[in-house]
């Protein structure tokens, strides 16, 4: 049943000679891997409007400047990503990067900063979509954590299918959104030249101004905005971890692909300001209703079917923004499985080629943090933005470095001053995010975003803790010099609680692997019991003698492990194998009507060295028992 579910859900498994079959061609990979960039345009610029609105109207008109400063940003950090795509054409991003050029250290805290601001884009992204939704259907606010859960759930099932369906899924929402959104700047340009456009819903309502102005306190509030405007840069080093996952050739299609990213996202971004500054959009601290919604609700008319398929599609590709993460999340956890700084579990692909471990940890965090924030966008945007500025600057530095080791290894004039382009290029880029990282700590540290810090450094010192166990395994594991002697000899103990076909075939199993010693075990929790099973050990003439253990107490385990003590003590070299006979059921509810000690005696002895524990499955309602159903009636004709 659990198997046809998962094949009706997921799909039918993948050879793993079918994965270059999964490779994108780059207008796939737009919406698989630029969704969350782009769709960050639908509430950068109503976050740079929410900070600023603090500082009254009149600091209101500085919107423009903080956008272009964003903007500036944007068009920096795009740039240098495409050196890293042609330097690095085997993915990785800021972790691989930092560990080439910079050591484990700056590595592990590029890969802490990233796996925590994918775990942040999933949460952000899909409960601004759902902000969306409720800002045109109001009467679904109350369930807005149902349905950003949903939502999570229904891009795990996506993903599990593999990357290159769940892109075609999403690539309908993500043109959508792009075309809906320059249809409107193409109307309200019209509009304005027709006659101007009906100003936005808030356009009217008070503005308070809670925060100071002048001097230090107007240049604190701009550094804030900027910060919080930064948030459209989310996503953009999505393209530079996944180069592997393109077409050949491989770095230059993903190069292409993020500049047409970068010229989507800093055009989309400018117009959606543009009409703000305007229309005298006003943000609302509960996101509802959104700038952008006013601003379509005004170029389209807040009835019209532009309008409502606009915020379908914005709340579509805020949603598939989070598909962003689900592609990079279980791609890096991959490496750091790799490479032992997490659980070697997230390095294996599942059976649709996808890392299905690391999209279903992914979605879990990311499901947790929507619960306990009450699906709330103000206080989940606070703790975005400082993982993916230290990404961006580890990464940015490491290039810098990685350049200077090619041109000591180049000696072609052409070729150092392409090295230099490219390195001056990255030194610029590392340069700008740093000290957008220190804005981004300083004016957003108090609003929440330790949390997001703190993550980071506990994610640091776990995963050196993870390769450091990794390690000791490997060292404890290693071959010796010499060979591994043999034991002395092999005490059988057959487990046997009433004399039936399991405990039969366990017998006739143990006697065929012929061990010096030989003798059926059980444990006297009921004295009536116990004596059928003697009567009819000696009805059937069994050779093998019987070890009754006295179990006042009713527990088997204390009685059990005394006894191989007490052998192990009598003989140090020897091996003591354990023969456990076991009802093995067809159905899964068959199990709740069985006690289930073969498991609880299994999980005990694994802790007790010297022991080997042997599992002799009977398997229920199955005629055919294979060699052990064909010995047992020879079995019982031998026992003299």
């Amino acid at each position: 049943m659990f198997d046809m579910l998962k094949r009706l859900l997921v799909g039918r498994p993948r050879r793993s000679a079918g994965l270059g079959e999964t490779l994108l061609p780059k207008w796939l990979a737009l919406p698989v891997f630029c969704s969350d960039p782009i769709s960050s345009v639908a509430y950068a610029t109503e976050q740079i409007v929410l900070v600023l609105g603090a500082g009254g109207l009149a600091a209101l008109t500085l919107t423009p400047w903080v956008g272009l400063a964003v903007v500036v940003l944007l068009v920096v950090v795009v740039a240098s990503y495409r050196q890293t795509c042609y330097a690095y054409p085997n993915g990785g991003g800021a972790y691989v990067v930092s560990r080439d050029n910079l050591g484990e250290s700056a590595s592990l805290v590029a890969a802490s900063a990233l796996l925590v601001d994918y775990v942040m884009t999933v949460a952000v992204s899909i409960v601004s979509g759902v902000v969306a939704i409720t800002s045109a259907l109001r009467s679904l606010q109350p369930h807005a954590v149902a349905l950003s859960v949903g939502f999570v759930l229904v891009l795990v099932l996506a993903n599990l299918r593999g990357t290159k369906e769940s892109g075609r899924t999403f690539a309908i929402p993500t043109y959508s959104f792009i075309g809906l959104t320059y249809l409107m700047f193409t109307i309200a340009a019209v509009r304005s030249f027709a006659g101007g456009l009906p100003a936005a819903e808030t356009a009217t309502a008070p503005v308070t101004q809670t925060a100071a102005l002048g001097g230090v306190f107007t240049a604190l509030l701009l550094l804030r905005a900027f910060a919080s405007g930064c948030t459209a840069l989310t996503g953009v080093e999505a393209i530079s971890n996944g180069v592997p996952a393109f077409r050949k050739p491989k770095s230059r299609n993903a190069a292409i692909t993020l500049t047409l990213m970068g010229a989507l996202a800093i055009t989309m971004f400018s117009g959606i300001t543009v009409l703000a500054v305007a229309l005298h959009a006003r943000a609302n601290p509960d996101g509802n209703p959104s700038v952008i919604s006013q601003i379509a609700a005004s170029v389209f008319g807040g009835e019209s079917v532009l309008f409502y398929l606009f915020q379908a599609a914005t709340a579509g590709i805020l949603i598939l923004a989070a598909n962003t993460a689900f592609n990079g999340f279980p791609v890096l956890a991959s490496i750091l499985g790799q490479h032992r700084y997490l659980p070697r579990q997230l390095h294996n692909r599942g059976d649709r080629l996808v890392f299905s471990n690391g999209i279903l940890l992914l979605a879990s965090f990311a499901a947790v943090l929507i619960i306990g924030f009450d699906a709330n966008i103000d206080k989940l945007i606070q703790l975005y933005i400082i993982g993916v500025f230290t990404s961006f600057t580890l990464s940015q530095f490491g290039m810098v470095r990685h350049w200077n080791r090619e041109l000591a290894h180049s000696a072609d004039p052409a070729r150092r001053r392409a090295i230099r382009r490219a390195q001056l290029i990255n030194l610029i880029g590392a340069i700008c995010t740093a000290v957008v990282l220190v804005v981004v700590f300083v004016t957003k540290i108090e609003h929440g975003a330790w949390l997001a810090v703190a993550a980071m450094i506990v994610l640091f010192f776990l995963m050196r803790a993870i390769n450091r166990y990794y390690a000791r395994v490997t060292a404890e594991v290693a071959p010796d010099q010499t060979p591994p002697t043999l034991p002395a000899s092999v005490h059988a103990l057959v487990l046997v609680s009433r004399l039936h076909k399991p405990a039969l075939r366990a017998l006739a199993f143990a006697r065929a692997n012929r061990p010096d010693v030989l003798e059926a075990v059980t444990m006297a929790t009921d004295e009536q019991e116990t004596r059928e099973l003697a009567e009819a050990w000696q009805r059937h003439g069994i050779s093998v003698p019987l070890k009754v253990l006295e179990a006042p107490y009713r527990d088997l385990l204390r009685p059990l492990t005394d006894y191989i003590q007490r052998l192990r003590r009598d003989k140090p070299r020897a091996v003591i194998a354990v023969y456990i006979p076991e009802h093995v059921t067809r159905r899964w509810w068959q199990n709740l009507l069985h006690n289930q000690s073969a498991l609880r005696i299994k999980a005990r002895l694994l802790f007790t060295p010297g022991v080997v524990v042997v599992n002799v499955p009977y398997l229920l309602g199955v005629a055919s028992q294979g060699w052990l159903g064909s010995e047992l009636s020879r079995e019982r004709q031998t026992v003299p």
